[in-house]
């Protein structure tokens, strides 16, 4: 077999395959066997038929055909291995010669870009300080006492913060609309994320009041109509908060005092912080590697990814109970500009599994078992599935090559993040290589003794040859 390769894009190349007839013959022997089996020819036996009656019967080019189809991906995967091309996506393959004087095939496909990596362990970046403050403290606490508060009946009228008991129907055009009629639902006033309006409906209503307000929906076939809501309260109830003293710090925890609560509460918080700036850091590191970088992106690539990223949110903001334009409002943005910044954050992103993908093939990472299956239990737990089935359907769907590629990237990104200088605003190292997954520091790793050198009279045992990584 013979290739060439013709580049028509930094990210875009054409292979030319010629396979001799002498590579096509078996897989053309083999169609024949098979054509054999399938069709009935008075006079022959079943898979006995020879190949010129086969010729006669179904035809030199269907048989052909058959033959290519087989021989051809095992050609084109030894066309790319030869040409050292990696594909990014289904090649355009076209069929240019076939017959007895062999099999000539162009494909067209997106590929890796070839990138030149420029220096990375003189990183630089700056991140904001971990900072908690008393009000971050005295959210949490006030959301503790209002797990343990409880509610009393009251005659008033519905305040801020109160709950209330509600019927709620929806209609359009005097007809009740599927799905979109509640009863004895319990709902607290001020909490939002329902529909619009019914926050301020309820304010001011007591005890068998009723109300009708308009709104639109956000979600359903009447997405975006405007509707008629008809909202009842049939009970009132009051929120008490227990004290925030001794006893209440020992009823909602293991502590004896308040002091030791709001303490625990600052270092959890704490420990959050620091690994939203630890995410923050690998971040800006990346950021200002790809900076010094020129990175080609093929444009399929670009497109597919910002599709599927627009569905995502979209999906998201459904299932939010937000429409579009809420959602852009809410984020002061117009629509060009969420197509924009959505455009760039797909850009980077892709550019960076390219980089993290050169850096990992040069320093040469590997990936054993136990570090497969630790992250397939933590992909499992991130998306609430049993790990053993989630590993099942990934290997049942040959998404292990797609893990495994996650995990280099993982370690290419440590590589420079470990490497690179990050300091907070304050002007503080950040502490990123023994950063714990819960939060805290942990102790750097010993360093490794230096083998002392053996004595020049007697020879140095031959080391054990090491088992290469997987790759």
């Amino acid at each position: 077999m013979k290739s060439a390769v013709e580049t028509l894009s930094p990210t875009r190349a054409k292979l030319t395959v010629e396979v001799p007839f002498e590579e096509l013959k078996p897989s053309l022997d083999a169609a024949y066997k098979q054509i054999a089996k399938q069709i009935n020819v008075p006079g022959f036996r079943r898979g006995k038929v020879p190949p010129a009656v086969i010729d006669r019967q179904v035809g030199r080019e269907a048989v052909l055909d058959q033959a290519i189809n087989d021989v051809l991906p095992q050609k084109y995967m030894e066309a790319l291995q030869s040409n050292s091309l990696e594909p990014l996506a289904q090649p355009e393959i076209e069929v240019t010669k076939h017959g007895e004087e062999g099999l000539e095939f162009t494909a067209e496909v997106d590929v890796k870009p070839e990138i030149t990596l420029p220096s990375y362990d003189d990183l630089e970046a700056t991140v904001d300080d971990v900072a908690v403050s008393d009000a971050d403290v005295e959210e949490q606490v006030q959301a503790l006492r209002e797990r343990f508060a409880t509610l009393s009946d009251v005659e008033r009228a519905a305040e801020d913060g109160d709950f209330v008991v509600i019927d709620l129907t929806a209609t359009r055009d005097g007809e009740v609309i599927d799905g979109a009629e509640l009863t004895g639902m319990s709902y607290q006033v001020g909490r939002g994320g329902m529909i619009d309006g019914l926050d301020e409906a309820l304010i001011g209503m007591g005890i068998d009041d009723d109300k009708t307000f308009q709104t639109e929906l956000v979600g359903g076939d009447l997405v975006g109509q405007e509707v008629d809501v008809q909202v009842k309260v049939t009970q009132v109830q009051e929120q008490e908060l227990p004290d925030l003293d001794d006893e209440f710090a020992q009823e909602a925890s293991e502590f004896d005092t308040v002091a030791e609560l709001e303490d625990d509460i600052r270092e959890r918080l704490s420990r959050g912080k620091r690994l939203e700036q630890a995410a923050a850091a690998r971040d800006a590191v990346l950021e200002v590697l790809l900076d010094r970088i020129e990175v080609p992106l093929p444009e399929t690539i670009v497109t597919d990814e910002l599709n599927s990223r627009r569905d995502s949110i979209e999906q998201q903001l459904v299932y939010a109970g937000m429409t579009m334009e809420a959602y852009l409002e809410e984020q002061e943005q117009t629509q060009e500009e969420f197509e924009a910044d959505l455009e760039r954050r797909v850009r980077d992103a892709v550019a960076a599994q390219f980089v993290l993908d050169a850096i990992a093939k040069k320093e040469e990472f590997g990936v054993d078992q136990s570090e497969l299956s630790q992250h397939l239990v933590r992909r499992a737990q991130q998306s609430g599935q049993d790990p053993q089935e989630f590993a099942n359907h990934m290997f049942e769907h040959n998404h292990i090559p797609e893990l495994i590629q996650e995990i280099l990237r993982g370690k290419a990104l440590a590589q420079i993040v470990e490497a690179a200088t990050v300091t907070d605003e304050s002007g503080n190292h950040v502490e990123l290589k023994n950063l714990q997954p819960d939060g805290t520091i942990g102790e750097p790793e010993p360093e490794e003794p230096e083998a002392e050198a053996a004595p020049e009279t007697e020879a140095a045992p031959e080391a054990e040859p090491e088992e290469p990584a997987a790759k």
